[in-house]
Order: structure tokens, then C-alpha cells, then sequence
């Protein structure tokens, strides 16, 4: 089999699941980068890396660009990223396997007033394609395009797979906990809601606990937050300790009992939850976060609570503090899910099972009941309030 991993740049966020594919197919496997990295990027710690042998660069030159084509036109099968939807036309229109990799597209809500321009767009992008699937990045990914009447019934649960550590001694690590630890971190915007953080931190204090809570990262936000942690009296429990790299986050991940997500319906993926749950924090994160409900089980592998409500949220964290047991519980089974299952190893793997069935015209095109490449069903906004209200608060 030949497959093309089409998208704008390579970076570190890709490279454990293009080493993983290029381990199984060899000079089968391309990654195609359609576009330079940014300054920006760059200066955030994106490339400067020695590239592997796999990788091409469709920008490089003309003779180049005409190469990557006819890599992309000629494989069994694409995985289309961003990059302009143009370059794969010459293979959807001949009926060729190809994956739309892709979050949510309506993030802030549905453009009403556009919608028929939405919906003829659609048709016309991809409906008309018979071998055309999405590997949703993105619990609500499905949900959008059922919107747009498109990929319904093609849809598959997929998403980021940064690296994933294994510890020789799981136990060593729950143990060395910092107890009654709470950890956040993002960039300091609205949408990641810094300030929910501290309002859980002002409840928990006035409850009489015990905790620390620590927030990493910088941004916009981050003085307006300090002034709220020092009007709420909270400098004695609350520890700002700003930006900090990928390795010293995994260090406090390793530390912290609790991680909070608190990131709103904007979030598309959100890889602190894969990076959280592999260090075996017990998690609680807002149900509207893309990458939730795909990797969490409530109540088996961490805590979901309801988009916007605050009370929800403190509740959860509450309990995880008041029962030492539960958190060694969540966070192991947080743990086993990375390793087991939300990894690069196991997502290559099944994509490249789900590729050959399809390839050769299964009948039943969702050979995985559950996990990575199984169906990613329509998932509504509101679904866990719903869901709540049938079974109860819980």
C-alpha cells in the first residue's frame, strides 16, 4: 500500500504518527508539506529539526510540485490535512481513497444567513465524491457536516497523537504525586477560560480545602488574572508560573492529581488532554472540548462536566478531592487509555486496516467497534446536559 499524508508543514505535533506510518509502509509513506513554517511558528519552536527522509516539500520547485502531484494523484490512498482541497481533485474525481483530516468547522456557531452558499459549496466539495471519508478531529466534527448534508455515514474517529511516554512503574508515578495538586495550562485567552480555573480555586478555599493550584502559560489575559487571584485572597493557594516548555509541562503533568480543561466549544482538538491523561492526572474537562468526549469516558477514565456550568465543574473537582482513591483510579485508567489505545502506533495501525477494507469494498466499512478509526457517530451540541438530565446529575 502507498499513502500521502497531505498538509501545510511538518512539525513535531505529526511526527510520532508519520514515524509510525512510515515504520509500516517504508518509502510507501509520504508527507507532503504544502507550505513554508511561519516565522511565528518558527519562533514558538515549530521545525529547525533535520526533516526525515519521508517528508517532501511541495514549494520547493516546479519539478517538485509536479513529483508531489503525481505522488498524490497515484496512491492508494490520501490523507488530506491543510492543504488546499485543489491538489486532491485529480483523485476524488477518479474515485481514489482519500481522507479529509479536520476539527469542527463552525466553532462559533452556524452562519444562518450564508447557508444555502454553505450547503452548494458542500455538494459540490464533497458530496459528489463517492471515496471521500473525514477522520474527525473533532467529537462535533460529524455533526457540522451532517449540517452541510455531507459525509453522513463516512465519518471516523481520529484526532492528534503527540507523543506518548511508558513508564516502567506506573505506581511510582500516582505515588509521587503531589497530593492535593491541581494543574492548568494554556495560553491566557477567552476561549481557554483561565478564570474558571480561579473560580474553582475561590470555592474550594471557602470550602476549607486544602489544594494548590498551578496555571502555566501566558497571553492576553494573564494580568487581568493575577488581579482576580489577588482580589479573591488566593495567592496563597494560586501559582502563576508562566510560559514554560513542552517537557517542563509534562513534568508538572507527572506531579499534578487533578488537571483542569476548561477551554470552551473553540477548542478543536486540545492535546493537553492526550499529554494530561497519559501523565495519569485524574482529568475534568468541558464536554465541548473536540477531543473529550472521544478520549474520556465519563466517570471511568476522568470527568466531563457541562459547557458553562461552573457548579458542575466545582462539583467534580470537589469529589476528586475529597476521595484520594478516586483519583488514583481515573488517573490510571487515564493512563492505560493513551497508552493502549489514543496513540500514534495504534492510530497508524488502524488506519491502515480501515484503508485496506475500504480499498477492497467492505460491505461493513467500521471495522472497529470503539476507539481510534471507529465510527465517530452525530454528536449534538448540549449532548452531555442532555444526557445528565436522563440519568441524573452524575
Amino acid at each position: 500500500m502507498t499513502a500521502v499524508f497531505l498538509t501545510n508543514y511538518y512539525n513535531h505535533h505529526q511526527k510520532p504518527l508519520a514515524d509510525a506510518l512510515y515504520a509500516r509502509l517504508g518509502d510507501g509513506y509520504t508527507f507532503i508539506e504544502t507550505s513554508r513554517i511561519s516565522e511565528e511558528r518558527l519562533r514558538l519552536g515549530y521545525g529547525g529539526d533535520e526533516q526525515p527522509s519521508y517528508v517532501r516539500q511541495w514549494y520547493a520547485s516546479d519539478t517538485e510540485k509536479a513529483a508531489c502531484q503525481e505522488l498524490v494523484d497515484t496512491a492508494d490512498v490520501v490523507i488530506a490535512g491543510s492543504a488546499p482541497l485543489s491538489l486532491i481533485q485529480t483523485r476524488l474525481r477518479q474515485g481514489k481513497l482519500t481522507f479529509l483530516y479536520t476539527e469542527r468547522i463552525y466553532k462559533s456557531g452556524v452562519p444562518l444567513l450564508k447557508w444555502p452558499v454553505h450547503l452548494l459549496k458542500a455538494l459540490w466539495r464533497y458530496v459528489r465524491y463517492r471515496k471521500f471519508y473525514v477522520l474527525c478531529a473533532s467529537a462535533y466534527t460529524p455533526l457540522d457536516f451532517l449540517r452541510l448534508l455531507a459525509f453522513i455515514g463516512k465519518t471516523y474517529k481520529w484526532g492528534y497523537f503527540p507523543a506518548v511516554k511508558r513508564y516502567e512503574n506506573l505506581e511510582d508515578v500516582i505515588e509521587g504525586k503531589q497530593p492535593s495538586t491541581l494543574l492548568w495550562t494554556a495560553r491566557f485567552i477567552d476561549l481557554k477560560h483561565p478564570e474558571h480555573a480561579v473560580e474553582v480555586a475561590r470555592r474550594l478555599k471557602a470550602d476549607g480545602f486544602n489544594f494548590t493550584l498551578r496555571m502555566i502559560g501566558n497571553g492576553a489575559l494573564e494580568d487581568e488574572v493575577r488581579r482576580l487571584i489577588e482580589r479573591e485572597t488566593l495567592t496563597d493557594c494560586v501559582e502563576l508560573l508562566g510560559s514554560m516548555t513542552p517537557e517542563q509541562v509534562r513534568e508538572h503533568m507527572e506531579k499534578s492529581e487533578i488537571f483542569l480543561f476548561t477551554s470552551d466549544r473553540n477548542e478543536g482538538w486540545g492535546a493537553v488532554l492526550n499529554e494530561s491523561m497519559n501523565s495519569a492526572c485524574a482529568v475534568v474537562a468541558n464536554s465541548a472540548i473536540g477531543s473529550a468526549p472521544f478520549l474520556l469516558e465519563h466517570g471511568e477514565n476522568g470527568y466531563l462536566y457541562e459547557d458553562g456550568n461552573l457548579d458542575d465543574l466545582y462539583a467534580k473537582v470537589k469529589r476528586l478531592l475529597e476521595y484520594t482513591e478516586e483519583r488514583k483510579r481515573l488517573g490510571t485508567a487515564a493512563y492505560h487509555t493513551m497508552t493502549e489505545e489514543w496513540n500514534a502506533e495504534n492510530a497508524a495501525t488502524r488506519l491502515l486496516e480501515l484503508s485496506k477494507q475500504l480499498l477492497d469494498g467492505a460491505h461493513k466499512p467500521f471495522p472497529f467497534a470503539s476507539g481510534v478509526c471507529s465510527k465517530a457517530d452525530i454528536l449534538k451540541d448540549g449532548w452531555f446536559t442532555a444526557r445528565r438530565e436522563r440519568n441524573g446529575n452524575g
